[in-house]
């Protein structure tokens, strides 16, 4: 294999090396959006792979590859979740040591299956509050101590284990895709996914989809070159990546059609219909792919499409807030501070006079919890559909009360909520 860049040959011996160790997962009809794109729409189904990411794939393809001096030496790596796993697995399946550093924002989710699966063959060590913080330690760490890093996605063999996804939705397909749409973190699901591609299947269209608070591959694409974003939002964990790589930049800026940002609210969105429609529980970044099918790519050509959906490892405990990004970003609930004045009924004239019909009040707290009288609270309504918001802001603007609405983009905003 090169040093550099992987070839549509090494996707296929990646193949042959993970044979029966990862499982084939299904490749399922969607007639939800389906018909929401008037063309077929394909599910590859990575969120049922072993450790419920495609990960493993890049992961058992490289570390089998090590000799057995580096095997003796052991491995480290670092990760947002889904790599630590995949790491985990090939470490327990091939009798060899790791360190898995991992950022403090990983779910304890993640952290219970990481441990589940590597076993005594690993150990999980804290190395930051982002995914580049934590590789920079596990970077130290294997310099200090001889030990092979695994990069997550920035190498030829991760690469090229990472493509093997893309070639069996070709192999199970019963009419091929003319496009190929697949989430973008470092980019080696992207990468890997190009380099077969336009090896075996040059007409496909692929396009690659990023959380637009961590927009890595996209700002590297307009710089030329990959950059560090100066902050990003973790929401989506496992595609927070402030930097892609290298390797991976070169072959996505050679290779792949398009790459696009949506929002995490309609990533919230997204996560909620596959729950609730399709049967499918997602982790944020496993749903990127469908998210911009569902929305965001008007112009695909004819014929299916097969969007990857490359994890399940959601904690239950986050559907609070997924449903409360989605409300926000589908323009159903809104916050507002509202300052009663002191006199009798005010807040029984907000009820009647100002809400109207199918409007609810679901979050209300005084902001100044010691001084109720002239403090204002901090109230949360939702509405049935969107356009009844102007409406709403009529009724405040014309009401005696003074009513300040908070922007969901405001600090204001992150900070009380």
């Amino acid at each position: 294999m090169s040093n550099e860049h992987p070839t549509g040959v090494d996707v296929v011996v990646a193949s042959q090396t993970l044979g029966t160790t990862v499982r084939h997962t299904p490749l399922d009809f969607s007639p939800r959006l389906s018909s929401l794109r008037g063309q077929p729409v394909y599910l590859k189904r990575e969120d049922q792979q072993v450790g419920r990411s495609y990960k493993v794939r890049g992961a058992y393809n490289f570390i089998s590859s090590l000799n057995e001096s580096q095997r003796k030496a052991g491995v480290v790596c670092a990760s947002a979740g889904n790599h630590a796993q995949g790491v985990a697995f090939a470490c327990r399946h091939l009798r060899i040591h790791g360190k898995i550093f991992l950022p403090s924002t990983t779910p304890k989710q993640k952290r219970d299956r990481i441990a589940d699966i590597g076993g005594t063959w690993i150990e999980q060590i804290i190395g930051g509050s982002t995914f580049d913080e934590a590789a920079a330690a596990s970077l130290t760490y294997a310099e200090e101590h001889g030990a092979t890093y695994v990069h997550p996605f920035d190498a030829p063999l991760t690469i090229a284990g990472q493509g093997t996804v893309v070639k069996e939705i070709f192999e199970q397909a019963d009419e091929e895709p003319a496009s190929v749409v697949v989430p973008v973190g470092g980019g080696g699901l992207l990468a890997g996914t190009a380099t077969w591609l336009r090896t075996y299947r040059p007409h496909v269209k692929i396009i690659g989809v990023e959380p637009a608070g961590a927009p890595s591959m996209t700002e590297a694409l307009k710089a030329g070159r990959p950059v560090k974003l100066p902050e990003i939002d973790v929401f989506a964990d496992g595609t927070a990546v402030a930097q892609v790589g290298s390797t991976t930049y070169d072959i996505a800026e050679k290779l792949v059609d398009e790459v696009i940002t949506v929002p995490e609210g309609a990533l919230c969105t997204e996560m909620l219909e596959l729950y609730q429609v399709d049967g499918i529980i997602t982790e944020p970044s496993g749903a990127l792919a469908s998210t911009a099918v569902a929305r965001f790519l008007p112009d695909l050509p004819e014929g299916p499409i097969a969007c990857v959906i490359s994890g399940g490892n959601n904690d239950v405990s986050r559907y609070d807030e997924i449903i409360e990004r989605s409300k926000v970003y589908e323009g159903l609930r809104h916050y507002f501070l509202v300052t009663f004045p002191q006199e009798a009924g005010m807040l029984r004239h907000f009820v009647s006079e100002v809400l109207g019909e199918g409007d609810d009040i679901i979050f209300f707290e005084y902001v100044k919890k010691n001084n109720r009288d002239t403090g204002p609270a901090l109230v949360g309504i939702e509405i049935e559909k969107p356009e009844n918001l102007n409406p709403l802001l009529s009724r405040m603007d014309a009401s005696p009360l003074n009513i300040e609405k908070l922007d969901p983009d405001s600090p204001t905003f992150a900070f009380l909520l």
